[in-house]
């Protein structure tokens, strides 16, 4: 069975206040995004990686991933689009060969392989899953008009979800079929802000597996700070 991972290197980073986006931004030795390739490059559960870019950035990335540092299961590096789904969308057209198919956010650089095995130990019954972790904190659901509490949920039953997030290719595949067809009729009523809303969209049972807390997303100058800490931790192991 072929796994393909798409890894999506097309943020603007607006939020970093960098003229550098945040992919390519120095984290250590190397920059943000060579991380989780270096997990996936190493994972005999990934046979290869297509790399979504940036608008006119192909050259650039597959100068820096593929020629200087080497990543050989990078197949193709190709062009995303406006919004993260458009870009994932690019991936998997790209990636029409694979029996799974493995989503995975470049700004997430602590992609580690016990993760990677669960998703592949869950993914034949499965079919749909998504790493995430229970959160922490109480969350409230704010009132839009007043901004004064509405309701707060029951913590227990609250997941931080993260990436990678894994998939049947068929299932994905016809999922972001009908999701494009509803935007493209102009009857997409919702903000889709991960795959797993997209399979859900379509009907399907997406199970929880364990991620990480240090599973972070760099987005922030104080992601970077503790991106830092966790890379300095990690050494020390």
């Amino acid at each position: 069975m072929k796994t393909t991972a798409i890894v999506l290197a097309g943020g603007s980073g607006s939020r970093m206040n960098s003229k550098v986006k945040k992919q390519y931004l120095l984290l250590g030795e190397y920059p943000v995004l060579w991380y989780s390739l270096a997990v996936l490059e190493k994972s005999s559960r990934i046979d290869e990686i297509i790399l979504v870019c940036g608008k006119g950035e192909q050259q650039q990335c597959k100068a820096l991933f593929v020629d200087t540092y080497g990543f050989q299961k990078i197949a193709c590096v190709t062009e995303g689009g406006k919004e993260r789904y458009h870009s994932v969308y690019e991936g998997l057209k790209v990636a029409g060969n694979c029996d799974y198919v493995l989503i995975h956010d470049g700004a997430r650089p602590f992609l580690d392989e016990a993760m990677l095995t669960r998703l592949a130990d869950a993914l034949p019954v499965w079919n749909a899953c998504v790493v995430g972790m229970p959160v922490k904190d109480t969350i409230k659901i704010a009132n839009p008009d007043t901004g004064c509490v509405q309701a707060t949920p029951d913590r227990s039953l609250l997941w931080s979800i993260q990436t990678p997030q894994a998939f049947r290719y068929s299932l994905i595949r016809d999922a972001y079929d009908t999701l494009m067809q509803d935007e493209a009729a102009g009857t997409l009523d919702q903000k889709v802000t991960d795959d797993a809303m997209v399979a859900e969209y379509t009907g399907n049972t997406v199970k929880l597996i364990e991620g990480s807390y240090n599973n972070i997303k760099i987005t922030t100058p104080e992601d970077l700070v503790f991106a830092r800490a966790i890379l300095e931790q990690q050494g020390e192991q």
